[in-house]
């Protein structure tokens, strides 16, 4: 099969490597569909996770279709049409059983496109398929449902309610990126009074108001001024940081109020600097965490009824077999403007039946 492979930190190749095979009774093999790739990838590809090992297929969102299944899979079978999960859960460990699949101990947690080869090919060996692939109804389309697969459930967990966005907050999302505009989405859930969004980019301030946002500023504004104004002198109830740099978890920590949430979502490469001497007598309180997709069947079950719509977030559509180009895309989206990019075979590119 042809895939997405990591030769090292800059270099990236779409070459042969071999199908993946059943190697425990709980995994399954997933013809992918529909693919997608993530702003985690771009951080891999500098260098910044370094446990992902050279010669690993990348990505980790995907829809597609069960090829073949081990004899320990029940819940889904051959044929089905599927979401593949960001995340992986063995459902047995003790922070399973809590819900945290991010912090899974028995060899789930994020491990596609990590520790073992991920999504961005032809196929691809899912473990622990039972609690790791969700099965798609038939009218939820590809394109919408792989929004599912890492960045809503992102936005609306280590976000909005890690965040606790309550209604009539004031809520600030610095990054206007995917995981950011998806913040706009969820955080709407809970009907704050005002959603304000700070990113440096023309193009992407436009699709948080389109999204919804009440005003969207660049960094080089006065942004805490900004904030003050339209939340009474008080500053943000809940400031998210999306993007992942020292800079804007910064400017989270300037803009929140005293007894405020700063709710970091970005992946950092770099250490930031926690001012203390200002935070210390805030009450201010600042949440982490990686995605647990706990929440994922409820978000399915609000996009299958139509509640739950993000039009216009993906921005370039390619052939699976156009990876490289899409990534060459996607890695300069300050000059083309890109969002979210998705990449179907023929199987997938059936047209959507859901209005979303």
């Amino acid at each position: 099969m042809k895939a997405l492979v990591y030769n090292g930190p800059g270099q990236r190749s779409w070459r042969d490597m071999p199908d993946p095979v059943i190697e425990d009774p709980e995994d399954a093999i997933v013809r992918v569909d529909a693919v997608t790739i993530c702003g985690t990838d771009l951080h891999i590809l500098k260098g910044d996770v370094p446990s992902v090992q050279e010669g690993r297929i990348l990505g980790h969102e995907a829809v597609g279709t069960i090829t073949a299944a081990g004899a320990g899979v029940r819940g889904v079978a051959v044929g089905d049409r599927v979401l593949i999960s960001c995340i992986t859960s063995c459902g047995r460990c003790e922070y399973c059983r809590q819900g945290r699949y991010g912090q899974c101990l028995g060899g789930g947690g994020w491990i596609l496109g990590h520790l073992i080869d991920g999504t961005q090919a032809e196929q691809v060996r899912v473990p622990f398929a039972d609690r790791s692939v969700y099965k798609l109804p038939d009218n939820v389309g590809d394109e919408s449902a792989l929004l599912l697969a890492d960045i809503l459930p992102t936005a609306y967990e280590v976000g909005t309610l890690n965040g606790r966005v309550r209604p009539g907050d004031t809520v600030v999302i610095v990054g206007a990126g995917p995981i950011g505009l998806a913040a706009i989405t969820t955080s709407k859930l809970f009907s704050p009074s005002y959603i304000i969004v700070v990113d440096m980019a023309e193009p992407r301030r436009k699709a948080a108001l389109d999204l919804g946002a009440d005003l969207a500023i660049g960094p080089d504004e006065n942004v805490a001024a900004a904030v003050r104004e339209m939340s009474n002198g008080l500053g943000a109830d809940v400031a998210i940081e999306a993007v992942g740099i020292p800079a804007t978890f910064e400017l989270c920590t300037e803009v929140i109020r005293p007894g405020g949430t700063v709710a970091n979502v970005g992946v950092h490469g770099a250490p930031a600097t926690l001012h203390l001497e200002d935070l210390w007598i805030k009450d201010v309180t600042i949440t982490t965490g990686l995605v647990d997709t706990a929440t994922t069947p409820r978000l399915l079950s609000m996009l299958a009824a139509g509640r739950l719509a993000m039009p216009g977030l993906i921005t370039h559509r390619f052939g699976l077999d156009e990876m490289q180009d899409a990534y060459d895309v996607f890695s300069r989206a300050g000059e083309t403007g890109a969002l979210k990019i998705a990449l179907f075979t023929e199987q997938g590119m059936e047209p959507e039946t859901h209005a979303t």
